[in-house]
């Protein structure tokens, strides 16, 4: 009964923080994945993100992050947008999940807060927030804990929302009553996230070549773009949302509430030539808490440079 009760006031208290979905699971090793995370590895699959390969271990068993870790708790939180940047074929175009403040922040935040809420309603426990920021399989997890499962694109898709939405993880010490897995596939035959692919990423269902991702490419690569993408990036100057956009199960997107998520005011007019002529100090100021910080100024020039 006790751990009913903590999945119930886990929930609550999610949802009163603007979280859309959570869900719960055992925490423990992934004995599925371990293979497939070892063969992906091999294929160079992770390009130059060597962070990838680092703590293969940690990255499978929840345990070893946290000690005595017994549940996940997966969370949802939409980042969808009411208006749209200009994504006709001949503008720069940036992904939605970067148009505001970088996520990282604005969740973390809002983990800490739930985190402790928790706290001073059950009694002290150990833990650990996670916002993309370690070795933490966060998608399967969230499939573990029925919030969707994982498209042919990889990313995680939920019947009520699609895609577009970050994930995020607490990782307790305390046994909560886990929700049942998602097992069923709901793509189906579809495959226009493959077909739509302008670089042929996605190398076979679920499996996608990260070295070959435009948002790989535009954002990790902290290298010359290979010139075999020349013509193949869609004017996509920082991240992608292709596979996002063409899939189904977005239709059923809704406008995120988060204040903290809307575009600068000088980003929503942004031209072809504003990201051409762009000097650092308009780059400081309209960017200044942005996900585009991860490129750095010199990063995004050379993105506009290879599109020209």
């Amino acid at each position: 009964m006790e751990k009913d009760k903590y999945a119930n006031i886990i929930k609550t208290h999610a949802k009163d923080l603007g979280f859309d979905f959570c869900g719960i699971a055992k925490a423990g090793f992934l004995e599925e994945e371990a293979p497939k995370l070892d063969q992906w590895l091999n294929k160079n699959y992770h390009g130059k993100m060597a962070y990838l390969a680092n703590h293969f271990d940690k990255r499978l068993d929840p345990t070893k992050l946290v000690d005595g870790a017994k549940t996940v708790v997966s969370l949802i939180y939409n980042y969808y947008p009411e208006k749209k940047l200009p994504e006709k074929k001949e503008d720069f175009k940036l992904a939605k999940y970067a148009y505001g403040k970088d996520y990282h922040f604005v969740i973390k935040d809002k983990l800490k807060t739930l985190l402790a809420s928790l706290k001073h309603e059950i009694g002290d426990f150990g833990g650990r927030v996670f916002v993309d920021s370690a070795p933490v399989m966060e998608r399967q997890w969230a499939q573990k804990s029925g919030l969707g499962w994982l498209g042919k694109n990889s990313l995680l898709l939920n019947r009520e929302m699609g895609s577009f939405f970050f994930l995020a993880e607490l990782i307790i010490d305390l046994e909560v009553s886990a929700d049942s897995p998602m097992i069923k596939d709901y793509c189906g035959t579809c495959t226009k996230c493959i077909d739509a692919c302008p670089t042929d990423a996605i190398v076979q269902s679920g499996v996608v070549d990260g070295s070959r991702c435009i948002s790989y490419l535009t954002i990790e690569l902290k290298e010359n773009i290979p010139a075999e993408f020349k013509g193949k990036m869609e004017n996509w100057v920082f991240g992608c949302d292709i596979c996002q956009d063409v899939c189904p199960w977005n239709s059923f997107s809704k406008t995120h509430r988060e204040e903290e998520f809307l575009p600068h005011p000088d980003l929503l007019g942004f031209t072809k030539g504003d990201w051409k002529e762009m000097t650092e100090e308009t780059f400081q100021k309209v960017f200044k808490k942005s996900a585009l910080k991860r490129t750095k100024f010199e990063g995004l020039k050379r993105n506009v440079k290879f599109l020209e």
